[in-house]
């Protein structure tokens, strides 16, 4: 890999959008060229200070009725018809056919054919679904893999004592529960939901302590599962309790994660609570000797409105051996 290659894909890599077979080409070359090296901590520091402006959200309530509205005017769409669909198709391509040789008229009319047929059984299949989904709704129901399209909020988290099991209360059409491990996906997809859309800090602080927990006890929690929905409570939850749960438990994964160490480098950057960027600096410590960590902590340390802060912050940088 030439360096002008690993420039694009350290931009990429920066925003989680590079495959995973280019993420270790491109780790390799890192590896051995110092120059791409610092271009990536560049980036990142970049990224950091860009990331640094809060992200209005909208309220989790105006989420929650317009995915039922949206889910309802869905469902109320008649299915097109095949034929119909080849119809509108041959009309929008009019001109084109007329000016167009045979044999790219023949294309359009079998593509503007197969895409109708495609699109009719695609609605009928909608349409199926759709009264499926009506008769289950009817009824209270205990199974667990709920569909997280029908969930409108959740209502309670409750934890059996000394066990692993969970009973997760949400509303759709009628209140419904299910039980099931902290294992279960759809157990971990629903405290995922509560910890963003729940409207009482609560239970929110239910979902994201239990999701916290099994992260700090070494559970599956992958990068885009759990891990993302505690770097989510932990740059945009309102209630600061909430926060320093998500910060708990994304502390084993900052060593290993570059996305958990932006976060937590935000935390202590912006986070209204003295007690959570304090937490954030000694969770940092493990990665100290890191570009971005110690640009923000030298930030901090010489500018930060908070002596305390300042302090703990300088205490950090002085066990550096080398500062560039």
């Amino acid at each position: 890999m030439n360096c002008e290659l690993a420039h694009e894909r350290i931009v990429m890599a920066a925003y989680g959008e590079l495959p995973d077979d280019a993420t270790h080409e491109l780790e390799r070359h890192l590896a051995t060229c110092t120059v791409c090296g610092h271009e990536r901590e560049q980036m990142r520091a970049l990224k950091l200070l860009a990331d640094a402006y809060p992200v209005e959200e909208p309220h989790a309530n105006l989420v929650a009725r317009s995915r039922i509205r949206l889910e309802e005017a869905l469902d109320a769409l008649p299915p097109t018809r095949w034929f119909e669909r080849l119809l509108q198709k041959l009309r929008n391509n009019a001109a084109s056919l007329q000016s167009a040789p045979i044999a790219a008229s023949l294309l359009l009319v079998i593509g503007g054919g197969v895409g109708g047929l495609g699109g009719y059984f695609v609605a009928q299949n909608h349409a199926a679904r759709s009264s499926e989904t009506a008769v289950v709704s009817s009824t209270p129901s205990k199974q667990p893999d709920q569909p997280e399209g029908e969930i409108a909020s959740i209502s309670s988290i409750e934890r059996q004592p000394n066990s692993e099991m969970v009973a997760v209360r949400f509303n759709q059409i009628v209140p419904r529960e299910i039980e099931g491990s902290l294992d279960s996906p759809s157990i971990r997809k629903l405290l995922m939901l509560a910890s963003e859309n729940a409207a009482s800090a609560g239970i929110r602080d239910d979902s994201v302590g239990l999701m916290a927990s099994e992260c700090r006890a070494g559970h599956e929690c992958q990068a885009t599962g759990i891990r993302e929905a505690l770097m989510v409570s932990l740059r945009y939850d309102r209630n600061a309790g909430v926060r320093h749960k998500a910060l708990e438990g994304l502390q084993p994964y900052v060593v290993e994660d570059v996305r958990v160490r932006d976060a937590v480098l935000e935390a202590l950057l912006n986070d209204g609570d003295p007690r959570i960027r304090t937490d954030a600096i000694s969770i940092l410590e493990p990665v100290e000797a890191d570009a971005s960590v110690r640009q923000v902590l030298r930030s901090v340390a010489s500018s930060d409105r908070n002596p305390t802060i300042r302090s703990v912050s300088r205490r950090v940088l002085s066990r550096v051996t080398e500062i560039q």
